[in-house]
């Protein structure tokens, strides 16, 4: 049995409502796909070209009122599946994962937990290249490393628009009563966005990298998110997205906590 066959008897049955996956599409890249009837499954595609994270879509209205479906899955699917669990996003009972090569039905936080076990993490070369030499520099060759990647934004927002843990319903950028982060791309627009999204990715980012693939100018801003993700597990030892009921470090305190301010 192949995705396609799995899909099609997913749905005739009725135990889900659609199947988001992904399909075809132009110049040989592949783009998301959400399959409702049974006789179109045969739309749908896995494999290596499939990089998008999809459950970026699962928060999104339309699919939540859909009940539960079906989302052929990649590690990195996983995972966001996982922290949307935790930050009560996405309900247990709504969503049935496909892993591995979209066959292997991962039905639970606890299924998709013990599979990620199997799987180690691994970042692209390219990533880790980078995220190498940024290690080597001092603070204030980073400022201008990160000062001169940020000027090149333009503000399309399609960082935010992609990630999975960006699903607010009004995001603090929009807002312009106060208008808290300026609407024009320039040097001090661009900073305080980065610096914001950054800071709310800080111990929620599952480092699927989309908002890096996402950006038109090729500005690789996931690396900041990784680099405050790796902050956060040195400091607080948890990772996002690898349990469904995880209190997550910038989301919460503990009484005993050895740092005097908290009290």
């Amino acid at each position: 049995m192949d995705l396609r066959e799995k899909s099609r008897q997913l749905l005739e049955s009725g135990d889900v409502k659609a199947v988001i996956g992904y399909e075809q599409g132009t110049m040989g890249a592949r783009r998301p796909a959400f399959v409702k009837k049974a006789e179109k499954a045969d739309r749908l595609v896995f494999d290596e070209a499939c990089a998008q994270n999809l459950a970026t879509y699962l928060t999104r209205p339309e699919i939540r009122k859909l009940g539960r479906v079906a989302i052929t899955a990649r590690p990195d699917t996983l995972r966001a599946i996982l922290q949307l669990m935790a930050e009560r996003q996405v309900k247990e009972e709504n969503v049935l994962a496909l892993a591995g090569d979209g066959t292997v039905e991962l039905a639970s936080a606890q299924a998709i937990e013990e599979h990620l076990a199997t799987s180690a993490k691994e970042l692209p070369a390219r990533d880790r290249e980078i995220l190498e030499r940024l290690s080597k520099m001092d603070r204030a060759q980073r400022w201008a490393f990160w000062q001169g990647e940020l000027s090149r934004c333009v503000k399309c927002y399609a960082c935010r628009n992609s990630c999975p843990m960006c699903y607010c319903g009004h995001c603090t950028m929009d807002c312009n009563r106060p208008q808290w982060v300026p609407v024009a791309s320039h040097a001090l627009g661009n900073l305080e966005y980065h610096m914001v999204r950054a800071m709310h990715l800080a111990g929620r980012c599952v480092e699927c990298g989309d908002c890096g693939r996402a950006c038109p100018v090729g500005i690789p801003i996931h690396l900041l998110t990784f680099n405050c993700e790796e902050s956060v597990h040195h400091q607080f030892g948890q990772r996002a997205g690898a349990s469904s009921k995880l209190d997550y470090a910038l989301s919460t305190f503990r009484p005993d906590d050895k740092e005097t301010f908290i009290r």
